[in-house]
């Protein structure tokens, strides 16, 4: 644990100060924040900002990155990737698991990001029995946190359906199916392993719409307390609206606040596929869109109404998903390139409070990104946890860059990792780029990609 850090330059809540000593206390959290005082002891950094959220991870999806683009004899879309994905998926074992998900943390860590959260629905063993702890998958991402050192948001899934109307759900899903009692069980575990960990917490994951129903997740919701957050896919794919539509009348975001109250505790994550009144409803609610847009390219899921979304001030976050990329800045970036795209337009994603695009995307995906994961992160100010990212402000994409413009450039200026630095909960976990264990993690990673290959 780090007592004392003296910055430069740093990115706090009320805005860039200089000069700035920050005193962690035992807990991990921050103590006081000073500006203007000379340096005397402790760690001393150039420019130091708040570590970034990731709101959306599938940690086994780490694995089979990059095997999903061999064109077949159909024409290419998410559910046949999904074939894909699901075969991939059937070996994984829980030793398997936490090697995938170290060596994914650990690679988190070293882009800036601070937290993850795990939406985790592989739960059950390869015949789809009940692990001793029924939590056993969920546990071994929360272990894989705690050895690298990144916080950790556990989001058990609920998965019953295998579609809208409460359909069979197919053999390839057995792994992740739960009735009520079978979840919750699953929930309350994690709860009480967590119960003293400053740098986790617990919330769920309903699926989608077509893997649950009303009567499921409002059992589910009403059992259960303190939960950290509620994420959902949802409107990801256009034949999933399609679906929902035929099943209900209604499309999914539309379906979903007509039967519960969304609220800020809740993550629709993608969203892609909103009209303008449901643009509305999620932005009026408080509630978090789940960005992730790596993945939603690579999926050839589309654009998010993001534009309109963030003129209604609504709250967003982001993830790396299927992890075809795990780096702030990409996602970051084609948030704002999408946009682009579709507007013939620069620097759209810009607010009344940040005209500099590379800063407005940053304070989102933090302010969103802490909300999402139920934490007290994100921000440099007193009482928050001590997360924070130190830049390389020597390299030639920030050299005699400064506050707003070191951020822009930080985002746009090229595909080097510029993170020297990050602290989480005080502790110096990534130093000079690396990480104390990181050897051992990656052999343990390849060993096991190795297992999995057999």
């Amino acid at each position: 644990m780090t007592g004392k850090i003296w910055a430069n330059s740093a990115l706090l809540a009320s805005g860039w100060a200089d000069s700035v000593e920050i005193k962690i206390d035992a807990t991990g959290s921050i103590a006081t924040i000073s500006p203007d005082l000379p340096y005397t002891d402790g760690d001393r950094v150039e420019v130091l900002i708040p570590a970034i959220p990731n709101v959306h991870s599938h940690a086994h999806q780490r694995a089979m990155a990059g095997l999903g683009e061999r064109a077949g004899n159909t024409r290419e879309c998410f559910w046949t990737w999904r074939k894909v994905m699901y075969h991939y998926l059937e070996r994984i074992q829980p030793d398997n698991l936490f090697h995938i998900a170290a060596q994914l943390y650990l690679e988190m860590l070293k882009a800036g990001y601070s937290c993850v959260g795990e939406f985790q629905y592989l739960h059950h063993d390869l015949n789809g029995q009940v692990y001793d702890n029924p939590a056993e998958m969920s546990l071994q991402c929360l272990q894989a946190a705690a050895q690298v050192g990144i916080g950790f948001t556990a989001l058990p899934v609920l998965y019953r359906y295998g579609g809208f109307d409460s359909a069979a759900a197919l053999d390839s899903q057995k792994r992740f199916l739960n009735d009520a009692d079978g979840f919750i069980e699953i929930v309350k575990s994690l709860q009480s392993t967590t119960t003293n960990d400053a740098n986790c917490s617990v919330g769920i994951a309903p699926h989608s719409l077509r893997a649950i129903n009303r009567e499921l997740l409002a059992e589910v919701i009403a059992s259960l307390e303190n939960l950290a957050a509620i994420h959902v896919h949802v409107a990801e794919q256009t034949r999933e609206v399609d679906d929902c539509l035929d099943w209900s009348g209604k499309r999914p975001v539309e379906w979903l606040f007509e039967n519960f109250a969304v609220d800020r505790k809740w993550c629709l994550i993608h969203a892609t596929h909103i009209n303008d009144q449901e643009t509305a409803a999620m932005a009026g609610s408080g509630c978090v869109a789940g960005l992730c847009p790596t993945t939603e390219a690579n999926l050839g899921d589309g654009f998010f109404n993001a534009r309109e979304y963030f003129a209604q001030r609504g709250c967003w976050a982001i993830g790396s998903d299927s992890h075809i990329s795990i780096d702030p800045v990409e996602e970051l970036r084609w948030l704002e390139y999408g946009m682009r795209l579709q507007t013939h337009g620069r620097n759209v994603l810009v607010s009344n409070a940040n005209a500099n695009t590379g800063r407005n995307l940053l304070d989102g995906a933090l302010a969103g990104g802490a909300q999402a994961c139920g934490r007290n992160i994100g921000s440099i100010a007193e009482g928050y946890r001590a997360d924070f990212v130190v830049l390389d402000d020597e390299h030639p994409r920030l050299y005699g860059r400064s506050r707003d413009d070191l951020i822009d450039s930080w985002i746009f200026s090229g595909n080097s990792n510029l993170v020297r630095d990050v602290y989480i909960g005080g502790n110096k976990v990534i130093d000079n780029g690396h990480h104390v264990d990181e050897d051992t993690i990656a052999r343990n990673y390849r060993n096991t990609l190795d297992q999995l290959a057999n």
